[in-house]
């Protein structure tokens, strides 16, 4: 059985910083890891992902460049790292594995394992 499990997530004031961790326990076939988050009343959107082709990770994108998103191969680990912290970030941030390519990186569709989501709450 394949999941996803995060970590990390908790409450910060603004301009602060927070690094969400993902690992992956069994098999997962994938071409993209991803973040996703969910503020209440809205629509899921993509914040972070990395495209792997061949083994290796081929492209990272992040909606800000106040986020980075990197991977630890042993571990089975994916981290979003999250800095200048602000309110409008706050929502359940999600990690995914999926096929997605660079032209869908951020497409929910292409995702087909969700973690349980952590929350992230930055106070002002």
């Amino acid at each position: 059985q394949v999941q996803l499990v995060e970590s990390g997530g908790g409450s910060v004031q603004a301009g602060g910083s927070l690094r969400l961790s993902c690992t992956a326990s069994g098999y997962i076939y994938s071409s993209s890891m991803g973040w996703f988050r969910q503020a209440p009343g809205k629509e899921r959107e993509g914040v972070a992902a990395i495209y792997i082709r061949d083994g290796t990770v081929q492209g990272r994108f992040t909606i800000s460049g106040r986020f980075t998103i990197s991977q630890d191969n042993a571990k089975n680990t994916v981290y979003l790292q999250m800095n200048s912290l602000k309110p409008e970030d706050t929502a359940m941030y999600y990690c995914a594995a999926g096929v997605a390519t660079i032209a869908t990186m951020f497409e929910e569709y292409e995702y087909n394992n969700w973690g349980q989501g952590t929350q992230v709450t930055v106070s002002s």
